[in-house]
């Protein structure tokens, strides 16, 4: 009786509080079409209003920890685009489970438990935003018109009404993390979460710093790192690369000759017929996918139609930087929608993610009715409208780090998208002393990769033979990584 008695005083303390005792049961998922053994965490998806009045909704899948839940980080992922869905992360990437193409037609693929899923040391929350993408939806067709500054404030929203929801994890370490143009959305978003730390809105979240996997940062150092990385890969000739140097003066983002944009225009043609995504891999250009990547049905199109514009200039003004997202024109400050950006990469596959998330019995599942989500899943939506309007990232990676939150960017090292180059002169050129002169870090004895640490808690890291998406190509190094950065271990 007694012990009815406290937890009953406990449950209404908490009730007069504001705060539910636990994650919400109406979000917990219990079982997974296509998956038939038991899920190796608790799994948790819904939606998040943060404007009722607009019915404004954001959609998460939320993975426990496997490990140790009251203990280990609770990490936010969120994919780039702009305009891609984080289950490209969770299905193709570091996911709890590694997805089987169905052998049948009409059938489901087939789930497995991933064994180097980021599951295994930390909670991840794969979030669809801005509001459009994904399963995210509102009810008024103008919050699909956004940018930089209201996708950060926005996802901060849904962060602190999320955490409200899940309290038991509000002492857990908090990280953010993405990829591509999450190089945009994840220190935007820092920075609007060390502000309400520092204004004292509740909940006040544990966070702790942020990660950033070849990551859009700076129009010019983005832009600039083209034309040397296809030389030092061997892309390129030596005489093209000298005269393309002295045509462009060293500046190939926004060309300001003739005789530039005629040399990039050799560029192009070289380098044009490469998958630039990983630079390693086959990519046919023909109207159906074919080839390894295709084959195994890997490289999805959350980053196959990045800048994707119309030859001849595609790849030139995709890997010069005078675009955001990378390649994709800017007018005004305005990213074109993916439908305006015309043909996908065809050495592309994401038939396994959308043959799985347009299931009826799937989308119930996850507590993501169709009714909710006009039309089909996209892994990249067209729409929305993208505005970018914060110009370069450096300052909010140096106001951060001199804050002493943890950061690290990583690359894959033979992703052409956005160049290692480009990451590692603008790391470099904050100007901070360097604590941990680069140096190979190693994966069960073997080079995995190159490091460099800095000052402030500032780390580079480049994964050897990686593409755009590091967790797809090399899982298991990419955990390790993970795993080692996240406990403040030596890489």
């Amino acid at each position: 009786m007694a012990e009815f008695l406290c937890t009953l005083f406990l449950t209404l303390f908490l009730t007069i509080l504001g705060i539910s005792k636990a994650a919400p049961d109406n979000a917990l998922i219990t079982h997974l079409p296509g998956f038939s053994g038991t899920l190796p965490s608790k799994h948790y998806a819904g939606y998040v209003s943060i404007d009722k009045n607009h019915g404004k909704n954001l959609f998460y899948y939320f993975v426990v920890s496997e490990r140790n839940p009251s203990k280990d980080p609770v990490v936010l992922w969120l994919n780039g685009g702009p305009g891609c869905s984080s289950f490209d992360g969770f299905v193709y990437e570091h996911g709890p489970f590694n997805f089987q193409a169905a052998r049948k037609p009409k059938t489901l693929p087939q789930l497995h438990l991933n064994p180097y899923s980021w599951s295994k040391v930390s909670s991840i929350i794969y979030l669809d935003s801005p509001v459009g993408v994904g399963f995210s939806y509102s009810n008024n067709s103008e919050d699909y018109s956004t940018n930089d500054t209201k996708t950060a404030s926005d996802t901060h929203t849904f962060l602190l009404k999320w955490f409200e929801q899940y309290p038991e994890f509000r002492a857990n370490p908090f990280y953010l993390s993405g990829e591509s143009f999450a190089g945009v959305y994840v220190p935007t978003l820092a920075s609007e979460v060390v502000k309400g730390i520092e204004a004292g809105l509740k909940p006040i979240l544990n966070f702790k710093g942020y990660m950033v996997g070849n990551g859009v940062t700076d129009q010019i150092f983005d832009g600039d790192a083209l034309v040397p990385f296809a030389h030092g890969m061997g892309l390129i000739s030596d005489d093209l690369f000298q005269e393309v140097n002295s045509a462009c003066e060293g500046s190939y983002w926004n060309p300001a000759s003739d005789r530039c944009e005629k040399k990039l225009d050799q560029v192009d043609e070289d380098i044009g017929s490469v998958n630039i995504y990983n630079i390693l891999e086959p990519c046919y250009h023909s109207p159906k996918p074919r080839g390894i990547a295709a084959d195994k049905g890997r490289l999805p199109t959350s980053f196959s139609q990045l800048g994707e514009t119309e030859r001849p200039l595609a790849v030139r003004k995709r890997m010069f930087g005078r675009s955001w997202p990378l390649g994709a024109s800017v007018r005004d400050g305005r990213v074109p929608t993916w439908p305006e950006l015309g043909r996908t990469v065809p050495c592309t596959n994401d038939e396994v993610a959308t043959s799985w998330l347009n299931n009826e019995k799937v989308r119930n599942a996850i507590h993501a009715p169709q009714a909710n989500v006009s039309g089909t899943w996209e892994l990249c939506t067209g729409r929305i409208e993208y505005d970018h309007d914060a110009g370069s990232m450096i300052r909010h990676h140096r106001d951060l780090t001199t804050r002493g939150y943890r950061v690290l960017i990583f690359s894959g090292d033979h992703d052409m998208c956005v160049p290692f180059t480009g990451s590692e002169a603008w790391t470099r050129s904050l100007g901070y002393r360097i604590i941990d002169e680069w140096r190979p870090w190693f994966f069960k004895e073997q080079v995995a990769g190159y490091t460099q640490g800095y000052a402030n808690n500032l780390t580079f890291l480049t994964v050897k033979g990686c593409g755009h998406t590091v967790p797809e190509y090399k899982p298991k190094e990419a955990l390790a990584f993970y795993s080692h950065w996240l406990a403040g271990e030596r890489i």
